[in-house]
């Protein structure tokens, strides 16, 4: 039997540069390849177009930028070509969803749909980007065959709201390994010499990066390192200037070469989450993977994740607590503790297993 023709839609593309949407899908290629006929829809802004296959996969390219306002025609543009050339569609995202009546009306292609993380109800949008994104959201789930949610709230979420049942389907880790030190690395980076706590990720309100910083320049038990894209707003740039000239706090910016990113964080004592917003966050999964000991902002998407088996803190006088009672803490039993959960959910094979039940062809 000829094997499905399946599109991967909603990603920067591949091969993968960063992002937890397009990490998932150079897993799923790498994994169901064999399987089925796949495309993967890229940003030609993003890549040179020169590549036309990664792991089995053709690559198709759209001259639109994949994040910001281009998404929504990226997408679209996406689904409307998918449509004509494959039998299933693999939606990750629901920024091009607004098409989908008219897609259905023409066509039972199935559909298949990661909602993500309630992109609706992040602070950065204004109300007109909320509304668009939360009746994307409502059209997704209408017309979706399956729709994928990536945490247990969020599949409540669905349930609760559309009276809609959903497939739970997370994010593998085990792409990451620990790494050791390299000189040079350690030539660049002194402070790998001592412990230090750790976090990485986008300088937003909504990751609590003042909620941790102040926490740890007030305790002062734990230097604390983070690595993130600090020139790009208001609110980046003003924690830079009022932390600089504390020796407690590294304030360092986004660092693009994995390797060394990778021997920063897997090598630190401590890893700080404060996510609150977007569902299973593919850094923390990731920082399970590695062993690390976990102290995560108390959301219910980060208990879920952790099986409510790591430290949480919900404000930086929390934080503070934890941090001055450090020693009472067994850190390598924390961490062995997140490792086993990891190993349990968030390994790519299980993770590939799952989706592959879901992209069966609709029977006539």
């Amino acid at each position: 039997m000829q094997n499905k023709k399946v599109a991967i839609i909603g990603t920067v593309g591949l091969p993968a540069k960063y992002g937890g949407f397009e990490t998932l899908a150079e897993h799923l290629t790498k994994h169901l390849a064999d399987d089925y006929k796949m495309t993967v829809y890229c940003s030609l802004p993003s890549y040179d177009g020169e590549l036309e296959t990664h792991n089995g996969a053709a690559l198709k390219y759209i001259n639109l930028k994949a994040n910001g306002i281009q998404s929504i025609p990226y997408d679209i543009l996406s689904i409307f070509h998918a449509n004509r050339t494959v039998d299933i569609l693999l939606i990750l995202g629901v920024s091009g969803c607004i098409v989908l009546p008219f897609v259905k009306l023409f066509s039972r292609k199935k559909l298949v749909i990661n909602i993500d993380g309630l992109e609706w109800k992040r602070h950065k949008w204004n109300r007109y980007a909320k509304w668009f994104l939360k009746f994307s959201e409502k059209l997704a789930v209408k017309y979706a065959d399956v729709v994928i949610a990536d945490n247990k709230v969020i599949q409540d979420y669905v349930k609760d709201e559309y009276d809609k049942e959903s497939e739970l389907i997370a994010y593998g880790a085990d792409h990451v390994k620990k790494l050791h030190i390299e000189q040079e690395v350690m030539r660049d980076y002194p402070f790998l010499t001592e412990q230090y706590a750790f976090t990485v990720c986008r300088i937003e309100p909504e990751n609590n990066i003042h909620m941790i910083i102040a926490a740890v320049a007030e305790i002062d038990e734990l230097p604390l390192v983070v690595i993130g894209n600090w020139e790009a707003s208001q609110y980046g740039q003003d924690l830079k200037k009022k932390y600089a000239d504390h020796n407690n706090i590294l304030l360092i910016n986004a660092i693009y070469d994995q390797a060394v990113l990778n021997q920063i964080r897997s090598n630190c004592t401590l890893y700080l989450h404060g996510h609150s917003a977007g569902g299973t966050n593919p850094s923390l999964v990731e920082a399970m993977h590695l062993g690390l000991p976990i102290f995560a902002y108390d959301v219910a998407y980060n208990r879920e994740t952790t099986e409510h088996q790591a430290k949480y803190f919900a404000s930086s006088a929390e934080l503070i607590n934890l941090l001055a009672h450090l020693n009472e803490i067994s850190l390598p039993d924390l961490g062995k503790m997140m490792f086993e959960i990891s190993e349990k959910r968030y390994r790519w094979d299980i993770i590939a297993k799952q989706y592959a039940k879901l992209l069966a062809p609709i029977e006539n």
